[in-house]
This record gives C-alpha cells, sequence and structure tokens, in this order.
C-alpha cells in the first residue's frame, strides 16, 4: 500500500523509517513544511515529495500518518477524512479538549477509520497485563500503579506550549490504566511540585507529580510523573488483586538500581529515549495501522478513547490548581 506522512520532525521521521521496513507498504509520499526535512526523509527511505498536506492526499495514497505539530491535528485529521483516506495521528488529538470534541462530532458516525497514536496499546507487556485482567487471572484488582519518569524535562518552549505535564505526559498513563483495566476514571486528586528547571514553574506547570485516581468499580489507580529522572526512561505498571499480582517494566533495562544485597538485578543498560523502550511497539502500532487501511482491523484506539483520557488530564490539572478532588463529570462537557 501507499502511505503519506504529514510532519517530518522526530517522531514522523521515525515512523517513516518504520513504515519503509513493513512488508505492506511499497511506497510513502512526504511532506513538510520544512523542504529540508522532507527531503531528507526522501533520500532516506525512498520516498516522494508533495508540496502540501494536500498534495500528499491528491497523490493516490492509501492511508496517511499525522506526525505534525499539535496545532495542525485537527485541520489534518479532517482533511484526510473528507477525503475518504484513513488517518493514523500522533496524540493529542487537538490541543485543547473544546476542539477535540469538535473533531469527535465530526468524524463520529462516519465510515473512515482514525488511530490515535498511544504506543503503549502494542507494548508486549502492557498487551500482557490486559489479557490477564480479561481471563481473571489477578481476581478483582484493587490496586493499579503506573510510573512514566522522563531521563530530562523537554526545552522550555515545548513545555510553554505543551498544555502541561497531565495533558502532555501522564496521559499516557491514564489511556493506559482505562485500557488495561477495562474500567473508567470517576475522580481524581492530583498533587504536584518543582523541584528542578525554574522555566517550568515559570509556566504554571509542575515537574513532578502525583495522582491518585478513583476507578468505577473503586479500584484505587497512582499514577506518578516526572520530567527528572536521571538513570533514565522509565515506564512501568503494577496490577494488584486479591488473586494475584503483576507487572509491566521490569526488565533487565529498568533504570532503577536496587540495594539488596547479592541482587543483581537489573543488570543491563537502562532504557534512555522512549524510542528505545517502545520501538518494538512503535512497529506493532505502525503494522496494526496498515489494517486498519486493509480493513481488516477497526481503529485500536478511536478519537473518543483519546478523549477520555485528556478528560482524565483535565481534571488532574483543575484538581492540581485547586487544592481539591475532581470528578470527571465536572471538566467533561461531552
Amino acid at each position: 500500500m501507499r502511505i503519506g506522512i504529514l510532519g517530518l520532525g522526530r517522531i514522523g521521521a521515525f515512523h517513516a523509517e518504520t513504515l519503509s521496513r513493513l512488508d505492506a507498504v511499497e511506497s510513502l509520499v512526504v511532506a513538510d513544511p520544512f523542504a529540508d526535512a522532507a527531503q531528507t526523509a526522501a533520500e532516506r527511505f525512498g520516498a516522494e515529495v508533495a508540496a502540501s498536506p494536500e498534495a500528499v492526499l491528491a497523490a493516490g495514497v492509501d492511508g496517511v500518518v499525522v506526525a505534525a505539530a499539535t496545532d495542525a491535528h485537527p485541520a489534518l485529521i479532517l482533511a484526510a477524512v473528507e477525503a475518504g483516506v484513513p488517518v493514523f495521528c500522533e496524540k493529542p488529538v487537538a490541543r485543547t479538549m473544546p476542539e477535540g470534541v469538535e473533531v469527535l462530532k465530526a468524524v463520529q458516525g462516519g465510515d473512515v477509520p482514525v488511530q490515535i497514536g498511544y504506543n503503549r496499546r502494542f507494548d508486549a507487556g502492557f498487551t500482557a497485563a490486559r489479557a490477564a485482567v480479561r481471563r481473571g487471572e489477578l481476581g478483582k484488582l484493587h490496586t493499579v500503579r503506573s510510573t512514566t519518569l522522563d531521563p530530562a524535562p523537554p526545552p522550555a518552549a515545548y513545555i510553554a506550549a505543551s498544555g502541561g505535564i497531565f495533558r502532555d505526559c501522564s496521559v499516557h498513563d491514564f489511556d493506559i490504566i482505562r485500557w488495561v483495566t477495562g474500567r473508567e476514571v470517576t475522580e481524581v486528586y492530583a498533587v504536584g511540585g518543582n523541584r528542578g528547571a525554574r522555566y517550568i514553574e515559570e509556566a504554571g506547570d509542575a515537574d513532578t507529580t502525583g495522582a491518585i485516581l478513583t476507578l468505577d468499580d473503586s479500584t484505587i489507580a497512582v499514577v506518578s510523573n516526572s520530567r527528572h529522572n536521571a538513570r533514565g526512561y522509565d515506564v512501568r505498571m503494577e496490577l494488584h488483586g486479591f488473586a494475584d499480582s503483576v507487572a509491566v517494566g521490569l526488565d533487565d533495562k529498568l533504570p532503577l538500581r536496587s540495594l539488596e544485597p547479592g541482587v543483581t538485578f537489573p543488570a543491563g543498560t537502562p532504557h534512555d529515549f522512549f524510542m528505545d523502550r517502545f520501538t518494538a511497539a512503535y512497529r506493532a502500532e505502525l503494522t496494526a495501522f496498515t489494517e486498519v487501511v486493509a480493513g481488516r482491523l477497526p481503529s485500536p484506539c478511536t478519537v473518543e478513547d483519546a478523549l477520555e483520557a485528556g478528560w482524565i488530564a483535565e481534571a488532574c490539572t483543575l484538581s492540581l490548581h485547586e487544592h481539591r478532588p475532581v470528578r470527571i463529570e465536572e471538566v467533561r462537557t461531552v
């Protein structure tokens, strides 16, 4: 099949490389506002260069991958849908929830599939955790712990436009908690602090946060996030039930050092970047998209799915600023 890519920054170029290696993909058509980025991708991956997103959609593509700046996501998703082209878009759907709701209203009930990029749904560990919960291996859940710790904060310009740590980082935890447990979040309580880069505090954000989520069956989920984890990129989940407990992310590249006598785990080089930690998941995610394009698979992460994680992020942001528990229904508008 022929796939278009809109946006050739860090993640767009990474997706181009991944797609170029998939057997189902015969050719790529790329576009980026910066001509040099598009040309570099074309030379590396044998892609065709188009002058604009419109030109990509008119080039006979079977599907399109949106990896452009967040502000462009709504218009590009809707342009692809209007052209009848299945679309994969990196999260978030839009910078703000009202914009995201407008996208949802525009695509609901249509027959053009839209897949939003939440890659943890395609990680082998998280997939196994979901299967264990579905099979009842853990019994009734009582506690879930989800962690995302970045090795270093992103630049000040990124922080200023990110919407805050809950919308930018924690939202991955929120999505995977919903997906693995199959439950919805009803209430949150969030705290945060600033112990590192001053520009994060100046932007009105926190660099380290914790959130308690109450799920609709009274399971408690604890989410921990930080922009500062010098040992590496740390993504984990624990699920504790009345019959068993399991963990995701406890491999030899875990960025955590044990002080127990005689313990050599973890023995490997720590994960240092999200592309290192989730290389296989990204490949599986884009492979799934080719199945969506072929009509053999429904979207594994819809716009509605993505917005559900967004409402949790909105509630946590409000909770942090107002120092109180917030129910999801307080922020939800649809």
